[in-house]
């Protein structure tokens, strides 16, 4: 009896065996069912434009984002000496090409440090919102408007005078002031919640 037990067993053992190596080899005939990968989270970069290895945030003003920025120093010295602060931290919207600290370092060191003192206050505004135009004008509307002007655009300032931005092609502008300066955008398009900021790498002058 113990002998057609142990037989017994042993056949319901190898049924087993082969029960499972026919499954094993099922399983590894199916192909594996695909992985969907998430996409990268969104960086900052992508929504908030560096000025200066500095993150500008579009739902912070002009002047909160500027005073982040490493390469903006001196003009953020500059509106604060000329009392504009405020102004500039209004609804606006605001267009503003703001010139970076090289931009400033072109002027002589003692012309520089003159606009600064209270003395000097007004040629300072005057000089400072020669940079600001009213209205939010992103690159994309500079080039329609210099695309039906013959590749220039002509902009009145809040300061009252003109200035030009003449499209150069391949995503280049430059500007010429009152007194035929030139300058050029080297980062365009920083948005910000009361306009947009243009960084240029030189100071224009009203007359």
């Amino acid at each position: 009896m113990m002998t057609h037990r142990t037989a017994a067993l042993a056949a319901v053992s190898s049924f087993a065996l082969l029960a499972l190596a026919a499954c094993g080899q099922n399983e590894a005939k199916q192909e594996p069912a695909p992985v969907e990968v998430a996409p990268p989270p969104m960086t900052s970069a992508a929504t908030e434009p560096m000025a200066g290895g500095a993150a500008m945030n579009p739902s912070d003003n002009l002047v909160a984002n500027a005073s982040k920025a490493p390469n903006l120093t001196t003009l953020v010295s500059a509106i604060q000496a000329a009392g504009l602060a405020e102004r500039l931290q209004g609804p606006g919207p605001f267009t503003v090409f703001a010139p970076d600290n090289a931009a400033f370092e072109k002027i002589p060191a003692a012309t520089r440090e003159g606009l600064m003192q209270p003395a000097q206050k007004a040629a300072l505004t005057k000089i400072l919102t020669y940079h600001v135009v009213p209205g939010r004008l992103t690159a994309a509307d500079l080039a329609a408007q210099a695309q039906a002007n013959g590749g220039t655009a002509t902009l009145t300032t809040v300061q009252g005078e003109k200035l030009t931005a003449k499209d150069m092609g391949g995503g280049k502008w430059e500007l010429t002031d009152a007194k035929g300066g030139k300058a050029m955008v080297t980062q365009a398009d920083m948005a910000q919640s009361n306009g947009v900021v243009h960084v240029i790498d030189t100071v224009l002058m009203p007359k």
